[in-house]
Parts: structure tokens; C-alpha cells; sequence
């Protein structure tokens, strides 16, 4: 059958004006951020059949990908079975969550949880829905070699998750001419009515409701430790590009993963004024790679502060990860261990007085965004131990280093909200 023919048969899909408005202005590459109840998916979905149903190259293929397998069954499957019924002779595998066209073309559901189920795949064409919660890898290693040699489309759609892979990628899309970026918020489109959104905010708190309606890329994530203070950071200017000063010393904080990723800050202390000039983090490698890091970056150290558990033997060795660090050249001072809130506490305090580099700590401070207390559904309110995922290493060392800046070490008291008396803090001389 003939790509034109199939045309002639209607899917039943009726897009709204900013919808069909998006289906002719859509582009090679698409990033669209859209608030709830926009009608994304059905979007995407429509435009996977339209674009199988022109395609004339030789077994067209496309693919969904949603966060997780289920998830992609859970929103889009349904819409996909739909939206081809009307058309003749297709095949659809339950089982794969596949579409077999009648001129050849195939769509599939994937989960970006097993992306490596696309990798030796092409496609002609890929949505990746609700990215913000896909790791960045998805796209990067696998889905944009699969679109290459057939010059595929991609589209990326979702609401926002804090300034993570997403945001960026709508940022620097935005500056792109080869790239269409819109951005949809609930009280400018008009899709949804103006009660409906005024009792939405009443039950929502004021971060939930300005990410899922508002489209903010500044609100904190529900129950997030930092949302709101570096969220104040962004709009003071101060995540931006700071420079190394090569006269001033480097002190770093650690949390040093053994099954888990290890992380590293890297500051600067100028006055009052605390520059976190770095971030490194990687894992599955030994103490000797991250000390060849250090030596092979440009910096003058001071002190490395080092989390409690640095002093217990390893099993087989018998000897402490602090004794092979410094073996390797990296004498640190232990930071005493204290309870995580109040270490916590002591984070909230020392944010005010930092400034980031937007480039080089990037992954870092995603990962104190993200840093967040668990939902207890049965509770129905936040845990009060922090979540422990891939943030918890970045935000366990930047703990370490409020806490380790202390001039006395002593534990954080419950009056912690007085306001913050800078001469609480400082650098011990190096050495």
C-alpha cells in the first residue's frame, strides 16, 4: 500500500490549535515543556503515526521511551492501539508493545530503565517523554547514534524536575535555529479553566504546583533539603562561571563510596566569600584514580576533609582508606561524626555565603536540588531520614564540608534559624 493511501484513513485524532500549531512548526529536534494535562503524549503518539505513515524509506522504525517499561505501557500504549484501529491491516504485539504498519513502518514502547535494549537498533524517529527523570546516557549513548545514519527526528517532552539534563537541554535549544524549544504554562494556554487551577493550587503546595502547572525549572522538588536556598542562589547570580584564583588554597570534602559513587568538592575561601569552584565524582574505581585526579588538576590544596568511616579497616587489608590516601599523598583531617540533620542544618547555612561554577559543579548541585526526604504514602507525609539515591553522595560531601569548616566542631543546636554568624566558619591553615 502506498504511504499516500494510508493517509486517506482518519485516526480519529482531533489536535487542539496549539497541538496542530506544534505539528507544523516541529523540527529535526524538539524540546517541549508542557504543563499537565497539555496533551503531550497523544501529540507525540500522533505524530509517530503520521510520520510512519509518510516515511518512504525502507522499514521505517520509531520508538516511545518513557522513564520506565511500565510507565510507557501505563500512558502511551493505549493511545497507540487507538489511534491505529482505524487502519488497515496493522499488527499490534501486546506483548512488546509494538505496531507493524502496513507499508513496513514499526513503532515500539521502550523504557529508558533497560535503554540498553535499543542499543544496534536504528530509527527514523524517537520520543522521549517525561526526560527530566530519564538518565541523560538514554539519549547521548544510545538513542542519538540509532537516528544517525537515516537522519531520524527526536522529541523530547515533559514537565520540568528542577535545573537537571532537561533544563539544559531546553536552554541550550533555545539558542539553537536547528531547534524547536516551546515552553507551555497552564495559565497561559487556556486548557485548562481558571477554577480548576485556583483548586489545584489550594491542594498543592507552592513548589508542586509551580513545576506541574507553571512549568518552573526553580521549584524545589518536593521534599528537597536545598530547593528553595539554591533556588535563591540562581536569581542572586550566584551559579555562575567563578574563576580559580591560583593564590588562594583548595580545600575539598569528600564522601568516599565503596559500592557507591564517591564524590569531591573542590572551594576557595576569599574573605567571607566561599567559591566552589569544582565537582568530580565517579565510581567502580580505586582511591588511586581519584588521587591522580586531584594531582592532575591545577590547584594548590589546603586541607581534605574526609568523612568519619575514612578510619575503619577494610576487610582483607586491615588497613583504614585514610592511611592509603595518605600513602598516596593526601594527608585530610576527619570530620567528626555528627547527627545528618544537623549537618543539614549546617549546609542550609553555608549555601547563602557560596557561589558555584554553573559548568563545573553542574552535577553536583543537581544532586543537591534533588537531595530530598522520601513520601510516606501510608503516613501521608515526608519521611524524616533523606532519600538515599544517586544525589546522596554529592550532598553526604557537601555535609562533610559545612561541617568541617567549623572552627569548633561541636554539634548544630536546635536554634539553628538565628540568623548565620559568618565567624562561626572559616579554614583551618593548611597543613
Amino acid at each position: 500500500m502506498h504511504p499516500d493511501d494510508l493517509r486517506l484513513y482518519r485516526t480519529g485524532y482531533q489536535p487542539r490549535p496549539l497541538q496542530a500549531e506544534l505539528h507544523a512548526a516541529f523540527r529535526r529536534f524538539n524540546v517541549l515543556v508542557c504543563h499537565r494535562r497539555f496533551g503531550k503524549t497523544v501529540l507525540c503518539v500522533n505524530e509517530l503515526i503520521d510520520q510512519a505513515l509518510r516515511s518512504r524509506l525502507e522499514r521505517p522504525r520509531y520508538a516511545y521511551v518513557a522513564p520506565f517499561y511500565k510507565q510507557a505501557k501505563a500512558v502511551a500504549w493505549d493511545y497507540l492501539k487507538h489511534y491505529t484501529q482505524p487502519i488497515p491491516k496493522v499488527a499490534r504485539h501486546e506483548t512488546e508493545l509494538r505496531v507493524d504498519l502496513p507499508n513496513g513502518a514499526r513503532i515500539q514502547l521502550y523504557g529508558a530503565d533497560n535503554y540498553d535494549a535499543l542499543r544496534g537498533i536504528y530509527l527514523d524517529g524517537a520520543v522521549m517523554d517525561e526526560y527530566a527523570q530519564m538518565p541523560p546516557k538514554a539519549w547521548s549513548e544510545v538513542i542519538r547514534p540509532a537516528i544517525a545514519d537515516r537522519a531520524g527526528f527526536a522529541i523530547f517532552i515533559g514537565t520540568p524536575r528542577g535545573r537537571n539534563a532537561f533544563a539544559e537541554l531546553y536552554e541550550t535549544a533555545r539558542d539553537d535555529s536547528a531547534w524547536l524549544a516551546r515552553l507551555y504554562r497552564a495559565s497561559e494556554t487556556g486548557i485548562l479553566g481558571r477554577e480548576e487551577l485556583e483548586l489545584a493550587r489550594r491542594q498543592m503546595s507552592e513548589e508542586e504546583f509551580a513545576q506541574e502547572f507553571e512549568c518552573s525549572f526553580d521549584a524545589a522538588v518536593a521534599g528537597a533539603y536545598y530547593g528553595k536556598v539554591l533556588a535563591e542562589a540562581e536569581r542572586q547570580g550566584r551559579i555562575c562561571a567563578v574563576p580559580w584564583a591560583p593564590e588562594l588554597p583548595v580545600t575539598t570534602a569528600w564522601d568516599l563510596g565503596i559500592d557507591d559513587a564517591t564524590a569531591i568538592w573542590f572551594l576557595q575561601t576569599a574573605g567571607a566569600e566561599l567559591r566552589v569552584i569544582d565537582y568530580y565524582e565517579a565510581s567502580g574505581v580505586g582511591l588511586e584514580h581519584y588521587a591522580k585526579v586531584l594531582q592532575q588538576k591545577p590547584y594548590v590544596y589546603g586541607e581534605h576533609l574526609l568523612p568519619h568511616d575514612v578510619e575503619v579497616s577494610e576487610l582483607g587489608t586491615g588497613r583504614s582508606r585514610y592511611a592509603t590516601l595518605a600513602a598516596l599523598g593526601l594527608r585530610g583531617r576527619v570530620v567528626a561524626r555528627q547527627p545528618v540533620e544537623d549537618g543539614i542544618n549546617a549546609v542550609r547555612n553555608l549555601l547563602p555565603r557560596c557561589l558555584f561554577d554553573r559548568t563545573r559543579t553542574a552535577r553536583g548541585l543537581e544532586a543537591l536540588r534533588q537531595y530530598r526526604r522520601d513520601w510516606d504514602e501510608s503516613l501521608g507525609t515526608f519521611r524524616a531520614r533523606p532519600r538515599h539515591d544517586w544525589a546522596s553522595h554529592a550532598a553526604d560531601a557537601f555535609r562533610y564540608l559545612a561541617m568541617g569548616l567549623r572552627v569548633q566542631q561541636r554539634p548544630a543546636t536546635r536554634d539553628e534559624g538565628r540568623p548565620f554568624d559568618p565567624l562561626a566558619y572559616g579554614l583551618r591553615a593548611a597543613g
